[in-house]
């Protein structure tokens, strides 16, 4: 690599962190519908626009009838608080955790809710465990994609149809790009910041009707606070699914997330924005196979991210750091580095919001960096 030239080109958009994620193409602040701003979420008008944000996301996600989308409090962090605290202690549980986010779910059923009857299935950083170890009678935890690990599960092959237990499924920078076999899933959860690139602090919660039969016919042990509480008098509470939100929400956010929609909706719909996901990994297998100091942190291709994709490289933690500084000083790319808790290395957003030539444009400043901090 010596007497590397410095590239030219940089990526139009330098933004390509793993949340909160870059904002679509042509994202323009003021083309926001925000006639909904400085009413109340419960006026016709506010009402509306939640009810379309839940309606919407179940007709372009292509969720199966019956099936049932609710806004609620604090991120996809507080759609998987709701499920476990909600729904978990009726049956023995399996949680699988691979890295950070799945991890944490193993301490809280571990340490907070303190449930016994627990098998828990661990890999390293870069591998998944045997996923085929879920028990149809259990309950089962786990996340679609790592979004630390840049591991993602392939299929869902090892979910049996005929389960009894229900399937808990973090899917926070799956959803809107990667193919969802919802009848294999009774709870999904994920949040506006990352594929489509919306605000902070709200999450979504998709319960299957196995799911919410659970909620009605099972009380847990602990108390619940009132931003988790999904039933009333044992039934369904179906206004949080019609966008009655347990608390008010910020109604700018619902009308970023309803533009964000609108653009899947342009881009043909949900295979559009899963195409423009993959031809982003794509650039980077590109560069990965033709370079010998830099490999993806997943060790078995099936299980690649296409939307947090995680590198390891052949450098020190130290010269890692220097390559991200100069990344950003040379205003290329910002936030790439790995999350706190993974292994060194860099972490670069592929969801659908970032343009495939962004992530081919930022390719020859890797290599560049790398070079200067040798």
């Amino acid at each position: 690599m010596t007497g590397f030239t410095k590239p030219s080109l940089k990526p139009a958009n330098p933004n390509f962190s793993s949340g909160p994620c870059s904002k679509r193409p042509g994202y323009d602040v003021n083309n926001l519908d925000i006639s909904t701003l400085g009413r109340s979420h419960r006026a016709a008008i506010g009402k509306d626009a939640l009810g379309r944000a839940c309606s919407e996301t179940a007709r372009l996600l292509g969720l199966p009838e019956g099936y049932r989308v609710g806004i609620v409090p604090a991120s996809d962090t507080g759609a998987v608080e709701m499920a476990l605290w909600s729904l978990l202690g009726a049956r023995t549980v399996d949680v699988f955790a691979w890295e950070s986010f799945g991890s944490t779910w193993v301490a809280d059923i571990l340490n907070q809710l303190k449930l016994d009857d627990v098998n828990h299935y661990h890999a390293d950083y870069g591998l998944l465990p045997d996923m085929s170890r879920a028990n149809p009678k259990h309950d089962v935890v786990f996340t679609w994609n790592g979004t630390t690990a840049g591991v993602k599960v392939p299929n869902a092959d090892w979910i049996a149809d005929d389960r009894e237990g229900l399937t808990i499924c973090d899917a926070t920078s799956a959803v809107f790009a990667m193919d969802m076999p919802w009848e294999k899933l009774d709870v999904v959860t994920y949040s506006w910041q990352k594929v489509l690139g919306g605000e902070g602090a709200h999450g979504m919660l998709i319960l299957s009707p196995k799911a919410v039969e659970r909620l009605e016919s099972y009380t847990p042990a602990w108390p619940l606070p009132k931003i988790f509480r999904l039933t009333k008098k044992g039934k369904l509470v179906e206004g949080i699914f019609r966008g009655e939100t347990i608390n008010t929400p910020s109604m700018l956010c619902v009308a970023d997330y309803l533009d964000a929609l609108a653009w899947v909706d342009s881009l043909g719909g949900l295979q559009g924005a899963i195409d423009r996901s993959q031809a982003n990994l794509t650039a980077i297998e590109k560069f990965v196979a033709a370079n010998d100091w830099i490999d993806f942190l997943a060790q078995d291709p099936n299980t690649l991210s296409n939307t947090s994709v995680c590198l390891k490289l052949n450098a020190t933690p130290e010269q890692v750091k220097a390559m991200i500084k100069l990344l950003a000083d040379e205003n290329v790319a910002f936030d790439i580095g790995a999350y706190r808790d993974a292994p060194d290395g860099l972490r670069i957003w592929c969801g659908a919001t970032v343009e495939a030539s962004d992530v081919e444009a930022l390719m020859p400043w890797l290599a560049w960096a790398y070079q200067e901090v040798q």
